[in-house]
């Protein structure tokens, strides 16, 4: 048992020696203004819809439960007989 694990590590640090020239590198890519200002408009866009999209699931559910929780208490909501 004690002759497995070293023999097991040889065999991982070969492996991985290996495997490392296939690693990719960092690109040296360039990303020019027009192409950085869309991205970020476009990540600014996409947390705004999903903020839109909370509210419109979360809050106007809530919302509509309130109002209509706080009408029959309201006085000018009630009405007292048919306008003229």
């Amino acid at each position: 048992m004690r002759n497995c694990i070293p023999k097991f590590r040889t065999a991982l640090l070969a492996v991985s020696g290996g495997l490392v020239p296939l690693a990719p590198v960092a690109a040296q890519a360039y990303v020019g203004p027009g192409a950085g200002l869309t991205a970020i408009g476009t990540m600014i866009a996409l947390i705004a819809a999903l903020l839109l999209a909370v509210v419109g699931f979360v809050w106007y559910p809530i919302k509509r439960l309130m109002r209509s929780r706080k009408a029959p208490n309201d006085p000018a909501a009630r009405t007292t007989g048919p306008r003229q």
